[in-house]
């Protein structure tokens, strides 16, 4: 089989409180996370949260996530490969003034409330106290939010197949005003607003501040501050809280501007069945870590929202066995965009998932990022996601049957599919490209620190017919001591992985497998047939097999892409 060469493709680059995803790597049982044994030698900038008074036009449909544009091959003969050696609220406050600030947001055009639809029901306006309008309507009713800020400080929960809609873009927001700021030396003080201390949850990436799931989060005219973990530390753009003194300080001067905290743990959630959620815009809600500001029931349809600027998840799924997850724009929340937990047959299309975790969770190995997932299945297809400080899309503990197919999925700070301790699943057709260059605690570049794709100690796992560019690494499959799952021991087993486009022309990209001592793979179990590789040049260790890197020819020799192609600019 010849080895042949190509012209790089262009790849377009777009620029709960339930344990819902805990992650088994820092369990006791589950071994050590990023290091080996035998190996080891071996969108960063404020977006205020707008808030459209006018409704908006709809925009005309666009070309759908995932769209790619190559160039034609040129084709260079080499030899044939040889074998090769053996491998070694308290304060009240009127209310404050709208934000004017115009922003366009990622994927305005492809998600949010533009594609809502007309709402007609009975209507809620500002200043109503929702639940109680829905209390007084029976199951199947639909309520429209009018044009507006809707404050809520109590959890909607729907009945059964109720819509909850707007097609005025309200905002329903889960925060407070917050006024009688006074001059403290070098900041601003208020006090009286802060609940009494309590404990703290999640992984931080500062895990010596640790201060990523506290949930009281400010907003200075509608920009996000960064929370600081002391008085000292107060600066312009950030703030500190103080639980003890009860006293909130800022660094910016406060007069003349809205200063709101987030309140009000989650906007929507209920476990009655088949309801709507459409239309609305979803932000400052105060969810504790792994809990979501709208929190999705069984058989319910999520579609064409706008959820940003939450404190943990935007968007949750928990028990919400085949609910429809449909163009809504999740950006900006403080953890994680998307997450799913004891749900089955959940289908999420067409969302946009970008900028998440704002508020300093764990980049390389917690919970934070785009989409999570556990214990669950359901496709996952036509998503951008994109820009995500974590994982692009994460499949974890116990997934079973998840298919994740033709989305985009760009310039996350860790993986860009992670599919990890769980079985029976299909990535296809989905555009990986910029994925996994993050630098913060436990980051870094090799196999064992994943890729474009990274498959983690999981069975029956087919990976194809995707493209896979520009990544920290190409594809990384990862056999790791991992403890026991609900189906027995986790091991790696029949990983296929075909058909595949990767890209590998710099750094320390590679393909390949590794693995712990004690998570041996039998003979016959990692099939790579059929991948199409490119490469900076042949001669190149783009490959690894269990602690050997390899060249093209040595990847090969030694069974993998018999049929594939090695391609060089």
């Amino acid at each position: 089989m010849l080895l042949i060469g190509v012209i790089a493709s262009a790849i377009a680059v777009v620029t709960v409180a339930y344990p819902v995803v805990s992650h088994q790597k820092n369990a006791a049982t589950a071994g050590k996370s990023r290091t080996t044994d035998q190996d080891a030698a071996a969108g960063a900038g404020i977006l205020p949260s707008s808030r459209p008074t006018t409704k908006p036009t709809k925009p005309r449909a666009t070309t759908p996530p995932g769209t790619v544009t190559s160039k034609p091959p040129t084709v260079v003969p080499t030899t044939k490969p040889s074998k090769p050696s053996e491998p070694t609220s308290k304060p009240t406050a009127p209310e404050p003034p709208e934000p004017t600030k115009t922003v366009v947001v990622p994927g305005n055009g492809t998600a949010g409330p533009a594609y809502a639809g007309p709402c007609n029901g009975v209507a809620i306006k500002p200043g109503q106290n929702a639940q109680s309008v829905v209390n007084a309507n029976p199951a199947g009713t639909t309520f429209c939010f009018t044009a507006g800020l809707h404050r809520i400080s109590q959890t909607i929960r729907p009945k059964a197949d109720q819509t909850i809609a707007s097609d005025d873009r309200a905002v329903l927001t889960g925060s407070v005003p917050l006024t009688g700021w006074t001059r403290s030396g070098a900041a601003w003080v208020t006090r009286g607003a802060l609940p009494p201390a309590y404990g703290k949850a999640g992984q931080c990436e500062d895990n010596a501040a640790n201060i990523c799931s506290l949930r009281e989060q400010l907003y200075l005219d509608g920009a996000h501050l960064t929370r600081v973990a002391s008085l000292g530390a107060v600066k312009a753009g950030t703030f500190y809280a103080d639980y003890a003194a009860d006293a909130i300080y800022v660094g910016s001067d406060p007069a003349g501007k809205a200063v709101e905290m987030a309140k009000t743990a989650t906007a929507i959630e209920s476990n009655q069945p088949g309801v709507t959620v459409r239309g609305l815009t979803i932000e400052h809600f105060a969810s504790a870590a792994q809990a979501g500001a709208l929190v999705s029931g069984p058989g319910w349809k999520v579609k064409a929202n706008e959820v940003r600027w939450n404190k943990s998840v935007g968007l949750m799924l928990v028990k919400a066995n085949s609910a429809r997850i449909e163009r809504n724009l999740v950006h900006h929340n403080g953890q994680l965009g998307l997450g799913q937990y004891n749900s089955l047959q959940a289908d999420v299309t067409s969302n946009v998932i970008t900028q998440n975790n704002t508020d300093g969770f764990w980049i390389a190995d917690w919970e934070s990022g785009g989409m999570k997932s556990t214990r669950s299945s359901g496709t996952v297809s036509g998503n951008l996601i994109q820009a995500n400080k974590g994982v692009g899309m994460w499949a974890d503990v116990a997934d079973d049957g998840r298919v994740i197919s033709g989305n985009k999925i760009v310039a996350n700070a860790a993986d860009g599919i992670r599919f990890e301790i769980s079985r029976n699943g299909t990535i296809e057709n989905n555009t990986i490209t910029g994925n996994g260059f993050g630098t913060g605690r436990g980051s870094g570049t090799s196999l064992w620190d994943g890729g474009g794709i990274n498959v983690n100690t999981s069975s029956n796992v087919t990976v194809r017919n995707n493209v896979v560019s520009g990544n920290v690494n190409g594809i990384s499959i990862q056999s790791r001591t991992r403890g026991d799952g609900p189906w027995g021991k986790y091991v790696l087993r029949n990983v296929r992985v075909t058909g595949n486009s990767v890209q590998m022309t710099g750094g320390t990209q590679a393909t390949g497998m590794v693995q712990n001592s004690g998570a041996e793979v039998p003979a016959g179990q990692l099939v790579f047939s059929g991948n199409r590789y490119q490469l900076d040049r042949l001669a190149a260790q783009r490959f690894a097999r269990f602690g050997t890197k390899l060249t093209a020819e040595g990847w090969r020799a030694a069974g993998h892409d018999t049929s594939g192609s090695f391609l060089t600019n």
